[in-house]
């Protein structure tokens, strides 16, 4: 039986994420595997790749065959490098974790209200003016 470390999809049409999985050469592509060695999300910048290095060197050295995607995976990674003995790339890019929002407080922010609003409704308005001109004409009759 002929074994493969090869990428299974996961995900909605067009926000991809992959699993890295180990499985028989003849299954689906997001058949059934053997077992899941790493992630790998496309859409994320930069790219998120986890990889059980571990796994992966085992599985290479039972004899395991990469397809070309994983194994593009793998020297991103190194341990296709380590496997083959040669030496190692250069470190990923790890995305920088965001800073936290300042806190209101932390700006300077008081509580005090800053009243009722400036505008007001247009019906409103309307119906002012209408009651104001039926008093008026009210007043000039009388």
């Amino acid at each position: 039986m002929a074994v493969k470390i090869k990428l299974k999809r996961l995900g909605k049409i067009r926000a991809p994420h992959y699993r890295i999985v180990v499985a028989d050469s003849r299954t689906r592509r997001d058949g059934r595997a053997i077992e899941e060695i790493g992630k790998y999300h496309p859409t994320y910048h930069p790219s998120v790749i986890e990889v059980d290095a571990d796994r992966v060197a085992y599985w290479l050295g039972v004899g395991a065959q990469p397809t070309e995607p994983v194994l593009a995976i793998l020297k991103k990674t190194g341990d296709w490098q380590k496997f083959k003995g040669e030496p190692a790339p250069a470190p990923l890019l790890v995305a920088a974790p965001k800073a936290a929002r300042p806190s209101f407080d932390a700006l300077g922010g008081d509580d005090a209200g800053k009243g009722e609003a400036i505008t007001q409704k247009k019906k409103a308005e309307k119906k002012d003016e209408a009651a104001a001109e039926s008093s008026s004409s009210e007043s000039t009759e009388a």
